[in-house]
């Protein structure tokens, strides 16, 4: 047990490479037969990868029922975040979040959460059949952004809803808001409710310092984590960690009643590799990054119309604590919606950034970025403000409208339903989301009624450019609402 608690191994990895030096003839699954088959994909990624892209067997362990390497490589995970258990997942943090309030909570049971969660959550109770009980954020007037959940709302919500099985925390927003987690877990463990944190962009807060608590330091129950954001590991690997209060064995029936039974060494040793850079490494990577956001934020103030906000606008109740590696930046002042920025940055600049909305931008600096990268994105910036800079007259900023929940998302997603041109949905329940991706908040879950609101939202974020997705019409003319 004490080698298996050596972060400098990394176990599926040093397995792929004992594998591909024992020159195995494979009359196995994939069918390439390690690039053998396929010479333009071995070319295109190299034969290293595709070498290492196999099926599960004994020597490589299986990831439905992890007994070996897999299950050394998950023991290492658990240590290196502090959590009981680790489960690799290789369907991204959409299938982390979905597994984890899958095994939370089942049909008929309430669910205590923001509204402004990513899908994967409401996909979960479409999928569950669980009852939301939103704890709607509060929305920053200036920067058209929505908030942490407020200690004193979820007090509320808990005493309205004592039943309730379990409350859920984003821990930080995509923006880098976060709640009081620590005090959120108190409240619900007292309740006898389980807590759950969607910590997709919150990998680096249980390896740097001077960051906000992670959700396995607070005493949270469960958190997905995606690695593949600020961890460094490849895109579509992240890892579910659960406390002491969560049966495992129960974890992961419910992870391979939906996870691939095929999963991909690909992702799984980069999650394995990524564990051990930031188990031995994290404290100076994500000192760096901080110093990168830091950097930038200071230089785009200085630009003027711009504002990256920071830990000035922490007021310890709807902001109880904000992640100073986010490098969000306001647009509106300079009459430019944050979808226009993110647009004239790629198509002028060649600079690609995370998202932009209708008001904000986000620069994500991560794990890979140097200091000459920022001061291009820092010049880029002042370049458009100074080029295509014009009045804020008649720009909407509000990135979240609370919603009218009238039947729950299982309900409303199996209903029946009629396709009606969106202009004539007005009052109506969509069976079906609206979403601006990224980041993937929905602007209308299904079960929810269509307010004028929504409907000029909708309008101007596809006039500004938005990439719009959710609806079953594609170019979203027409929505689906119960008949």
């Amino acid at each position: 047990m004490e080698e298996r608690n050596n972060q400098n191994r990394a176990p599926i990895y040093e397995a792929l490479e004992e594998f591909r030096d024992a020159r195995v003839v494979p009359f196995d699954v994939p069918g390439h037969k390690r690039g053998r088959g396929n010479r333009e994909l071995a070319e295109f990624l190299g034969e290293r990868c595709v070498s290492i892209d196999v099926n599960s067997m004994k020597p490589l362990d299986n990831l439905c029922h992890p007994i070996s390497v897999i299950r050394e490589a998950e023991i290492l995970a658990a240590e290196a975040f502090g959590s009981a258990n680790a489960f690799f997942m290789v369907g991204g943090t959409t299938s982390a979040v979905q597994s984890m309030v899958l095994s939370a909570c089942k049909r008929g049971d309430k669910i205590i959460l923001p509204r402004n969660v990513h899908r994967s959550v409401i996909n979960a109770l479409v999928l569950n059949g669980a009852i939301p009980v939103y704890v709607n954020p509060e929305v920053d007037q200036r920067l058209g952004i929505s908030l942490g959940m407020r200690f004193s709302q979820v007090k509320e919500a808990i005493e309205q809803n004592p039943d309730a099985a379990c409350v859920l925390v984003n821990n930080p927003t995509y923006y880098g808001i976060c709640s009081d987690l620590k005090g959120i877990v108190k409240l619900a463990h007292d309740a006898g409710m389980l807590v759950l944190a969607d910590e997709a962009h919150g990998t680096h807060f249980y390896f740097g310092k001077g960051l906000p608590i992670s959700a396995m330091r607070s005493g949270a129950d469960m958190s997905s984590v995606s690695m593949h954001k600020s961890g460094g590991s490849l895109t579509q690997s992240s890892f579910l960690l659960t406390g002491e209060n969560v049966h495992p064995g129960h974890v992961r029936q419910v992870i391979n009643l939906t996870q691939t039974t095929s999963g991909s060494y690909l992702l799984m040793s980069s999650l394995d590799i990524s564990r051990r850079n930031l188990a031995l490494h994290g404290k100076e990577i994500f000192e760096q990054v901080k110093f990168l956001a830091e950097y930038a934020r200071g230089e785009i103030n200085e630009i003027g119309g711009y504002y990256a906000f920071g830990k000035e606008i922490v007021d310890k109740e709807a902001i109880y604590d904000f992640d100073p590696t986010k490098l969000s930046v306001h647009t509106l002042d300079i009459g430019l919606a944050g979808i226009e920025v993110y647009d004239l940055l790629r198509d002028e600049y060649d600079i690609q950034i995370e998202f932009g909305d209708l008001g904000n931008i986000l620069a994500y600096i991560s794990i890979g970025d140097r200091i000459q990268e920022v001061e291009r994105l820092v010049s880029a910036l002042g370049e458009i403000e100074r080029n295509f800079r014009k009045s804020k007259a008649g720009m909407l900023s509000q990135e979240y409208i609370p919603p009218d929940v009238v039947v729950s998302p299982q309900e409303a997603f199996y209903a029946k339903k009629e396709s009606l041109p969106r202009r004539e949905t007005l009052h109506r329940i969509s069976s079906e989301f609206v979403m601006c991706y990224p980041p993937g908040i929905p602007i209308l879950a299904p079960g929810e009624r269509i307010t004028q609101e929504i409907l000029d939202y909708i309008a101007y974020a596809k006039e500004k450019g938005c990439s719009l997705t959710g609806p079953e019409d594609e170019d979203i003319d027409n929505l689906n609402v119960l008949k």
